[in-house]
């Protein structure tokens, strides 16, 4: 389907689309690029925003069938990648595409006013997590959300930075499943451990980081995990123990499938497990990779939109 047939299909109207219609602020619209996994995920939870809405499902590559299930859902569907997201006039931008492709939807979308929200393992962009730094997403445009593992574990970490004086090495080793792994993130494993890394690093202060993934084909599929161990010094070991459960109720509050099991300190060294399933909507309970990128950021993105829906009414 081409560009020139994007108009919405009619969606079946939902009790949450029937009540974020009837605010008096209309909803921001967004676009997705890329009807993957991530993709049509991220087109059902933007209708299920009271201040977002999916308007355009756009890909090159993706099958007709994951573009009928978009359409399905009530977005107009293109083909034309981000030819047609550049034409839509939409107000937010989710990239669920490749590393390799994002610099040149950023490049195409720099100038025009809109919020670029990147969920694919590239340099570009501000990092950010929602219980970190969400801040930067009312005035940042280029929002990178680092990955799936760094959504994961970044909440920990910043607890064990901020509680200790100083962190020295990270290890972390993210298991996920292997049918919640799609050809895109499969060519972009280096991608996703190199700024995985770099995110960790910069974003607690690490001298060091290292970053190790296992992709699973084991039958049942397992929940989406990733094992910390930091060497950090200074440990305020009971205020660590606070504010590592303060965090993760933080990101339950947008990803209720989130726990921090196993944690410990001995002498130096920090060990925790931070596990991750997904909760309701379409996707299996072994999707929490997918669950915890996508639920951030969709979380950051209504924050840009309440933050500029308040600016027009000052």
């Amino acid at each position: 389907m081409s560009h020139s047939a994007i108009a919405p299909i009619v969606p079946r109207v939902s009790h949450n689309a029937t009540t974020a219609r009837a605010t008096t602020a209309p909803r921001l619209k967004a676009a997705v690029i890329g009807a993957g996994m991530l993709g049509l995920d991220l087109a059902e939870r933007l209708n299920a925003s009271p201040v977002l809405s999916c308007e355009l499902v756009a890909s090159r590559h993706s099958s007709a069938s994951a573009l009928r299930r978009a359409a399905q859902l009530g977005c107009g569907v293109s083909t034309e990648g981000i030819t047609a997201v550049v034409q839509a006039g939409v107000d937010v931008v989710f990239d669920a595409s490749s590393a390799d492709a994002h610099p040149a939807h950023w490049a195409a979308l720099a100038s025009a006013d809109v919020l670029l929200v990147d969920l694919t393992p590239s340099s570009g962009g501000s990092m950010l997590t929602p219980t970190v730094n969400a801040v930067r997403a009312e005035s940042d445009r280029h929002l990178s959300l680092v990955s799936c593992g760094g959504q994961a574990v970044l909440p920990v970490l910043d607890a064990v930075a901020r509680n200790s004086t100083r962190v020295e090495d990270v290890e972390v080793v993210t298991t996920v499943a292997s049918a919640s792994v799609g050809p895109a993130t499969r060519d972009n494993l280096d991608e996703y451990l190199a700024i995985t890394t770099y995110a960790v690093e910069r974003l607690t202060g690490a001298t060091r980081a290292k970053v190790m993934a296992t992709i699973s084909p084991a039958l049942p599929a397992p929940a989406f995990r990733a094992q910390i161990t930091a060497r950090a010094y200074g440990i305020r070991t009971r205020a660590l123990g606070d504010a590592v459960e303060s965090a993760a109720a933080a990101v339950r509050q947008y990803a209720p499938g989130y726990r921090v099991g196993a944690l410990s300190v001995v002498d130096d060294l920090v060990r925790a497990t931070v596990t991750v399933t997904a909760r309701g909507r379409r996707l299996p309970s072994y999707a929490g990779n997918v669950e915890i990128i996508n639920a951030a950021a969709v979380t950051l993105a209504e924050r840009y939109a309440r933050s500029r829906e308040v600016g027009h009414r000052g």
